[in-house]
């Protein structure tokens, strides 16, 4: 499932936590927003996380939830485009 999350963190030490947590589940696009692509578990791991992290009386964490229509449809005008952290290793072999 592909996941868009946004959140307000009001306590800088629990934003950073959140946002290092995040940083292992996805890409990164803006101060407060993250793509990501994730298996059912993934999801329910993440979330269950978050919930840990968060003051739910002064802090918000969204997701919204894209079909591959939907991801298709998404549009970006300026800023740096994505990057790819992927490390692709070259096959020795002959």
């Amino acid at each position: 499932m592909y996941v868009v999350i946004s959140y307000d963190i009001s306590e800088d030490k629990r934003r950073t936590k959140i946002h290092s947590l995040l940083k292992s589940y996805g890409q990164w696009m803006q101060f407060s927003v993250f793509e990501c692509d994730l298996t059912e578990t993934q999801y329910a791991k993440l979330r269950v996380r978050l919930s840990k992290l968060i003051k739910p009386d002064q802090d918000s964490i969204r997701f919204y939830f894209l079909c591959c229509g939907c991801q298709r449809k998404v549009e970006r005008i300026g800023g740096e485009p994505p990057r790819d952290d992927t490390i692709f290793f070259a096959d020795g072999g002959g």
